[in-house]
């Protein structure tokens, strides 16, 4: 049982106790888990894009990939800054914003004509919005609203996004096979201006608005002021986390993170599975399974999280992926079959296990600015995914094949768990200093 107030304690004074059953903070998580899901439907179209628009207009998948490069630098880039700005305005009008964002760029593609439009439309606009709705919007609801399970509700809203993709990915093939791809962004579009009402009306920016706790907190803590001076705030919290050494550590593991998922798989599996003659609504459900299997892993990660080591775990997470992307290029043929299935599965059961205990690791060691300075190390994952984006279009229009994208991938993510291994524990004693709000 918790313990609920009947009023809100605007003052900071604890005000008489109700019993009820759930705590608030699960139905916040519920309500983000939601929204984060409506929002999937921008991440699961650039893999199906590639093709079509290469058809369509002849521009080249290198194009087409600086487009999406764009998109997944901005989301990164722009994570920090939004984590500040629900300091300033809240929670709810920052997400409300940045799906309108979303679903304005995905719109206005459906008018494009020249590349340009693309990068403006998709990479800009959409990279905007999603970057507002990063998983810094999920570190954000988590360290306000939970001081217990932190790791499993990392976790959860973490397989939001596998999940939206597993919703998404296979409809959005159906639809740009037989319609086209106009009709696939529209629905993008429509799915995240769907969301905008259902987080307006039922999110709630910190406990004490509803006069609670945090789920697992001694005592309540009044709603603090809002933060003035976003942007200079993110800054100095990149500032301060980049004088120590755990930030680059953890920033350059999360840079390889995205480079060997976003970059990699999620834009380019789908156009490499296509090169082997298999039809795209086949490698669109291959991808979407790989969601289903993200969510078991993403969860179970979050629970590891809050009883095992999570540089051990990123080390054991990093040097799995690397050997299921080494393995790929022998298992693509023109049909699915049994070895395909297992390194979908094996693959897809670390997909993105290493958010939570990233996540953990940045609240170790940066205490109040962990979700900002996790925006930023999300930064360095978006700006390797992007990289990656764009190159592995480049090595596509050279080589004629993935091969090299896959092997170099994995290599890279043996680099990433060595690196992880390197962290140190924090010392209590010697505490990483933190940026004062300003």
């Amino acid at each position: 049982m918790t313990q609920t107030p009947e009023l809100a304690a605007p003052s900071g004074i604890r005000p008489p106790l109700r019993k009820t059953r759930i705590h608030r903070a699960w139905s916040v998580a519920a309500v983000a888990f939601v929204t984060l899901i409506g929002a999937a439907g921008f991440a699961s179209l650039p893999a199906l894009l590639i093709d079509p628009l290469h058809s369509e207009f002849g521009w080249s998948r290198g194009m087409i990939g600086f487009a999406v490069s764009i998109n997944l630098a901005l989301y990164g880039l722009t994570a920090p800054f939004a984590a500040a700005l629900m300091d300033r305005f809240g929670i709810r009008r920052v997400v409300a914003c940045a799906l309108t964002t979303i679903a304005v760029g995905a719109g206005l593609t459906v008018f494009m004509t020249a590349p340009w439009q693309l990068v403006l439309c998709w990479g800009v606009l959409v990279g905007l919005g999603s970057g507002s709705m990063a998983l810094a919007f999920a570190a954000t609801v988590t360290n306000r609203w939970f001081v217990a399970r932190r790791g499993l509700v990392t976790g959860v809203l973490t397989a939001a996004g596998a999940t939206g993709q597993l919703v998404f990915l296979p409809l959005l093939s159906v639809i740009v096979e037989h319609s086209g791809w106009r009709p696939a962004a529209l629905t993008v579009a429509c799915a995240a201006l769907a969301v905008v009402p259902f987080v307006w009306i039922l999110l709630r920016d910190h406990p004490a608005d509803v006069g609670l706790a945090a789920y697992g907190a001694p005592e309540f803590i009044p709603k603090p002021s809002p933060v003035p001076g976003a942007a200079r705030r993110a800054l100095k919290a990149l500032a301060s986390a980049a004088r120590t050494g755990p930030f680059w550590l953890l920033a350059g593991t999360f840079a390889i993170c995205g480079a060997s998922t976003n970059g990699l798989v999620k834009t380019h599996f789908v156009p490499a599975a296509h090169d082997h003659g298999m039809p795209v609504t086949a490698a669109a459900s291959l991808l979407a399974v790989i969601g289903v299997f993200d969510i078991v892993g993403t969860i179970a990660s979050g629970w590891f999280t809050d009883r095992f080591s999570p540089r051990r775990l990123l080390a054991v997470y990093y040097g799995m992926r690397g050997l299921s992307l080494m393995f790929l290029p022998m298992l693509m043929t023109d049909t699915v079959h049994p070895p395909m299935v297992l390194f979908i599965v094996f693959y897809g059961l670390d997909w993105v296990a290493t958010v939570p205990p990233t996540i953990a690791l940045c609240r170790e060691y940066y205490g109040d600015d962990s979700a900002i300075v996790f925006g930023w190390v999300l930064a360095s994952h978006q700006v390797g995914a992007a990289l990656v984006a764009f190159l592995g279009g480049v090595a596509r229009d050279a080589f004629g094949s993935y091969d090299t994208v896959w092997y170099s991938s994995g290599a890279l993510c043996a680099v990433a768990a060595l690196m992880a291994l390197v962290i140190r524990r924090r010392v209590p004693q010697t505490p990483v200093p933190v940026s004062a709000p300003v």
